[in-house]
């Protein structure tokens, strides 16, 4: 590919998640500070939303990294599974063995009986879901049944769901209602403005290894900040693409027309403009 030509290491603008290349913006530290704060207070639920792109994956991945020793934690990146099979899924992820005859009933017992020897010590257990909008109706609503598990002093489980914007209208539903009353702290990630995507494209050069003169002018960063919306999935494919056409051309800048196709070239890109 291109990376001997700009003296990279390794792709700079891959759409995986990859906290090796995390960009601290004010909207993602934002949201881990609300997550962070969330558990501190030991709440049962806490919610983050965003549109596609916006790195939800990447800010759960930040918060598993940020908990400290003192939690446990699981994560379920696939949620959209039966209420038993999501439970026998969050048994596995905290390495509970349960046997394959066990019933519902004592697949809970089981489950409370461990939150309950994680409280003992002192552990707090965090379950994140990622991709939350789909999860079935029944299956929240099962959620919040093991939310119910606590002792005196506080919940054995906390829960933290990551989705789309689709999951709130899923929680706008009579059926879960309960569930959406227990969501105590919620944060909605934005996208990103100019500013931010101009450091974005500069510190992941950084970090896969450029060292020379500037790739993305001025005008280009606004080209392409226009062209993803500010989104960082879609902004990763552009940035990407316009590397790629400028290498193919022998050059190390990176120009408006390039841009413009990289962008013909990308599903969910929107004209950058010509000004």
């Amino acid at each position: 590919m291109y990376l001997e030509h700009f003296g990279l290491r390794e792709l700079p603008f891959s759409i995986t998640p990859d906290t090796g290349f995390t960009v601290i913006t004010r909207s993602h530290q934002e949201g881990l500070n609300t997550l962070l704060l969330a558990i501190g207070s030991g709440e049962g639920f806490v919610k983050i939303t965003g549109e596609v792109g916006t790195g939800k994956t990447l800010l759960c991945r930040r918060l598993l990294q940020a908990l400290p020793p003192s939690c446990v934690s699981a994560y379920l990146p696939n949620p959209y599974l039966a209420p038993r099979t999501l439970l026998l899924a969050m048994a596995e992820e905290l390495n509970l063995h349960v046997p394959a005859d066990c019933d519902d009933y004592h697949l809970l017992q089981r489950v409370n009986q461990l939150l309950l020897h994680h409280a003992s010590t002192g552990r707090r257990v965090i379950l994140c879901i990622d991709e939350a909008q789909a999860m079935p109706l029944e299956t929240l609503e099962s959620l919040r049944l093991l939310s119910n598990l606590e002792t005196e002093k506080r919940k054995l489980l906390q829960i933290v769901l990551f989705g789309q914007p689709e999951l709130d209208r899923k929680l706008a539903e009579p059926s879960v209602r309960q569930l959406r009353q227990r969501i105590a702290f919620h944060y909605r990630l934005p996208a990103l403005d100019q500013a931010e995507v101009a450091n974005y494209l500069v510190h992941r050069l950084r970090v896969a290894g450029y060292r020379g003169p500037e790739v993305f002018g001025s005008w280009v960063v606004r080209s392409l900040h226009r062209a993803s919306r500010g989104t960082p999935r879609v902004l990763n494919v552009l940035a990407h693409k316009s590397l790629l056409v400028a290498f193919s051309e022998g050059r190390h800048v990176v120009s408006r027309s390039d841009v413009r196709r990289a962008v013909a070239d990308t599903e969910g890109a929107r004209s950058p403009g010509w000004w």
